[in-house]
């Protein structure tokens, strides 16, 4: 019995086989460093939700008067940290800075904080899908929320 070509015909179907692995292997690769770059973005965001906490206790007077209870958006600097800042302007810069920060470190990076009276909630948001908008919360992967009790 003759044989010809059979050996041609095994390599060739091995090729097949061996291509869509390496495709497998591709697209898993991709889908791990998407994973990982949101993952990076979660503790950036963990972490300026903190700083902006950091913030408001660093300043009570500020606390008290109400300066922190509704931070959002880019805001603009008071140009008072060479002479001194009431706890209104300290205010108003820690959420320039803040949201300044947010923009540098996440795509579409922004941060928000409001209150109901006793708690405020800070909240950061970003692209995380890349698709241009950030994500909206809550139940969006682009989310971080945090509560303070100052």
């Amino acid at each position: 019995m003759k044989a010809n070509g059979f050996t041609l015909l095994e390599v060739l179907i091995a090729l097949v086989i061996f291509s869509f692995g390496l495709l497998a292997l591709a697209a898993l690769m991709a889908k791990g460093l998407q994973y990982n770059t949101s993952a990076l973005h979660r503790s950036y965001a963990s972490t300026q939700a903190y700083d902006i906490a950091d913030r408001m206790r660093a300043n009570r007077l500020g606390i008290t008067a109400g300066n922190y209870d509704s931070i959002s958006g880019a805001g603009s600097d008071p140009v008072c940290i060479t002479t001194g800042c009431t706890p209104a302007q300290m205010a108003q810069y820690d959420g320039w800075a803040w949201n300044s920060t947010n923009a540098a470190l996440l795509p579409s990076g922004s941060g928000s904080v409001t209150t109901d009276g006793t708690t405020y909630t800070i909240t950061v948001t970003w692209d995380d899908d890349r698709d241009g908008v950030a994500d909206t919360c809550p139940g969006q992967p682009g989310c971080f929320v945090f509560q303070l009790q100052p």
